[in-house]
């Protein structure tokens, strides 16, 4: 579905991030230009992610011209706040264990007794 999809990073946000606020912005009916200055995106990213959103069913537009989410798109968006917040635990999770890896190579490797824990560190690096 998304294989062509712009990928990796633009300036300060991911693909995923910027199809979330554009689906975000589109839970009630809007118009192009609303969903460009509330995502904040060039008229060429705008199209683009568009495009995308349009072709995968995430998104719909009407006579009006309109935009508006569809049901794909409400799923997509209650799986991405899973998404985020999962992410964001295991983060916080993996912070937590560099701490403390870093607390205990302090405990061993800074004592009083350097050459046992040299020796110690030594062994382990080989």
């Amino acid at each position: 579905m998304f294989l062509n999809m712009p990928k990796g990073r633009t300036k300060n946000r991911c693909g995923l991030e910027i199809v979330g606020d554009m689906l975000s912005i589109a839970l009630v009916k809007v118009r192009k230009t609303r969903i460009m200055y509330q995502a904040n995106l060039s008229y060429v990213q705008l199209e683009k992610y568009l495009k995308f959103l349009l072709e995968g069913d995430l998104m719909q537009c009407d006579q009006d011209s309109c935009y508006l989410v569809t049901q794909k798109g409400r799923d997509f968006l209650k799986t991405y706040a899973n998404y985020l917040e999962r992410r964001s635990r295991v983060s916080k999770e993996v912070q937590g264990a560099a701490r403390d890896k870093l607390l205990l190579e302090e405990m061993c490797f800074n004592s009083k007794n350097d050459s046992a824990c040299c020796a110690v560190k030594k062994a382990v690096s080989e």
